[in-house]
């Protein structure tokens, strides 16, 4: 049986669902494909892989305080942090872009520090993955369970 196809709208919902932040598709993470060596350089602290047309980097770069909305609401940020929209902290430049501020989702984060204070360029390389008790991973086990797979991939590679 061929199952039906589903517009952008639910395909974005759904990845909203899986992996809480990683809403602009569901777990782009580049690495788990192919035989293409993985650089957690180019990996998020966490192990995601921003797309390129994510709603909230494209509002971010581009001003739209419509699109900033939009994503907001994508996000689920509202439910999430308990936070009414609020054009101050509705920003993203990508948990790398080191040199800018972080908006909301950054700024409740609790990978990114670690990874940071740990002088990983992605929680693929630290040996605590498998039990780090971080809140995403414990919001998100079966996003976790991927980055372990990946992690595994990463160190056959090495």
């Amino acid at each position: 049986m061929a199952s039906k196809p589903i517009d952008r709208r639910t395909f974005i919902s759904t990845g909203a669902t899986v992996c809480g932040f990683c809403v602009c598709s569901q777990f782009p993470l580049a690495a788990w494909a192919g035989d293409e060596p993985i650089d957690p350089k180019k990996l998020n602290y966490c192990g995601y892989t921003c797309p390129e047309d994510c709603t909230f980097l494209r509002a971010t770069l581009e001003g739209d305080l419509e699109l900033k909305k939009e994503a907001w609401k994508e996000w689920k940020l509202e439910e999430r942090y308990g936070l009414a929209f609020d054009e101050k902290q509705a920003f993203c430049y990508t948990c790398k872009a080191l040199d800018k501020p972080d908006g909301v989702v950054l700024a409740n984060c609790d990978v990114r520090p670690c990874a940071r204070e740990r002088k990983l360029e992605s929680c693929i390389e630290c040996d605590d993955l498998a039990t780090c008790d971080k809140k995403l991973w414990t919001t998100f086990p079966t996003f976790h369970d991927k980055v372990l797979e990946m992690q595994q991939r990463y160190r056959k590679q090495a």
